[in-house]
C-alpha cells in the first residue's frame, strides 16, 4: 500500500464517493489506494470500508482546516458536496468552496469535482416559464455547484469537472421508485413527457471517476459527463414492469404538478425535471454514453441494474 498513489474521496460512505472507493478497493491491481473521507469514522459504513482496505480518516466540509489535514499527502481526490442534508445553496457554495481551497493548500495533483450546469445559463432568471427560486436561482442545487467551478480554476487546482446523472438509486432511497395510484396500479412519475434524460447507477459514477483517475492527465481541465443510458420515463415504466413482474405506467405530469407535491425540495427537483425536459439535447449531448463506457467498460443498463436490485425497490 505504501507505493500506490492515495485518492481521497470525500462522501466516502455515500452515493458517488462510496462507489468510486469500492471501485478502488475491488480493483487488487490497482495502482490507487483510498483515504475514506467521512464525518463519523465509527459509522457502519465507515466500519466497513476500512474492513475492505482503506484508510479511514475524518474531516467536515464545513471545517477547511480538518480537509486540508485529509487531503495532505494525497495524489488524487474526489470531490462532492452534500446538498440534500441542508437544502441551502449558500452552504453548498460554501462547502464546495472549502474543498476547492483544501486540495489546492495539500498539493493534490488531480482533482476531480462532482458538479452540475449553471441553469441560468440556458433559462435566465427574468424567464417566466420556470419559477426563480429563493430569490436568484432556477435550479439551486444545480446553480450552487456550478458557482463553484470558477473557484478550482482560479485557484489553478488540476480538476476534471464531472457531470453526473439521476441515480437509479433515488428509485430506492429518495422516493422516486413506483407508487400506487388511487387506482391501485403502480406508476412512476416524473414531468418529462416523451423526453429522455440521462440517468445511471451510482456505483457506475464511481467506476467512471475511476477510469478518469487511471487517465490523469488526459481529463485535467476537461468536462466529462456521464450516463448510463438515455431513457424516457415510458421506456423506465416498461422495464420496471419486465423486472418486477408487475405492470408499472408512466405518470408524465406537468412541472407545475411535480413542484406542487410538498416535498422537501419539491420545487427545486420540479425545476430541474424542467430543464432536463426543456434543453433535452444541450443535456444529454453532454452526457455520452460511449464515453462512460470508455471510462467504465462494466457500464450497466437500467435493465441489468433494476435486475440485481428489484427487492430493494419499495412498491408503496
Amino acid at each position: 500500500m505504501a507505493d500506490k498513489k492515495i485518492i481521497a474521496v470525500v462522501g466516502a460512505t455515500g452515493a458517488q464517493g462510496g462507489g468510486l472507493a469500492r471501485a478502488i478497493l475491488n480493483d487488487k491491481n490497482s495502482q490507487f489506494a483510498v483515504r475514506a473521507i467521512t464525518r463519523d469514522v465509527n459509522s457502519p459504513k465507515a466500519k466497513e470500508l476500512a474492513k475492505l482496505g482503506a484508510e479511514v480518516v475524518a474531516a467536515d466540509v464545513n471545517d477547511v482546516e480538518s480537509l486540508k489535514k485529509a487531503f495532505k499527502g494525497a495524489y488524487g481526490a474526489y470531490c462532492v458536496t452534500f446538498y440534500w442534508e441542508h437544502f441551502s445553496p449558500e452552504k453548498e457554495t460554501a462547502n464546495a468552496t472549502a474543498l476547492a481551497q483544501a486540495v489546492k493548500a495539500a498539493g493534490v495533483q488531480h482533482v476531480i469535482w462532482s458538479t452540475f450546469e449553471d441553469t441560468r445559463k440556458f433559462i435566465p432568471l427574468d424567464d417566466k416559464r420556470m419559477p426563480t427560486l429563493m430569490g436568484k436561482y432556477k435550479v439551486p442545487h444545480f446553480d450552487a455547484k456550478a458557482e463553484v467551478n470558477h473557484v478550482f480554476k482560479d485557484l489553478g487546482v488540476p480538476t476534471t469537472f464531472l457531470l453526473t446523472s439521476f441515480y437509479w438509486e433515488n428509485m430506492i432511497n429518495f422516493g422516486a421508485g413506483p407508487k400506487k395510484g388511487p387506482d391501485g396500479k403502480l406508476a412512476i412519475t416524473f414531468p418529462l413527457g416523451e423526453t429522455k434524460m440521462p440517468s445511471m447507477s451510482a456505483e457506475d459514477i464511481g467506476k467512471c471517476a475511476y477510469g478518469i483517475f487511471k487517465g490523469g492527465k488526459e481529463y485535467i481541465g476537461k468536462t466529462i459527463g456521464v450516463a448510463g443510458e438515455h431513457l424516457s420515463g415510458a421506456q423506465m415504466a416498461t422495464t420496471l414492469s419486465k423486472v418486477l413482474g408487475k405492470e408499472v405506467k408512466y405518470n408524465a405530469v406537468t412541472p407545475d404538478v411535480y413542484r406542487s407535491f410538498g416535498f422537501p425540495g419539491a420545487d427545486d427537483m420540479g425545476n430541474m425535471f424542467q430543464f432536463k425536459h426543456d434543453f433535452e439535447k444541450e443535456y444529454t449531448s453532454a452526457r455520452p454514453v460511449e464515453v462512460s463506457k470508455k471510462l467504465n467498460p462494466s457500464l450497466q443498463t437500467f435493465e441489468q441494474w433494476a435486475k440485481k436490485n428489484a427487492s430493494k425497490i419499495p412498491l408503496e
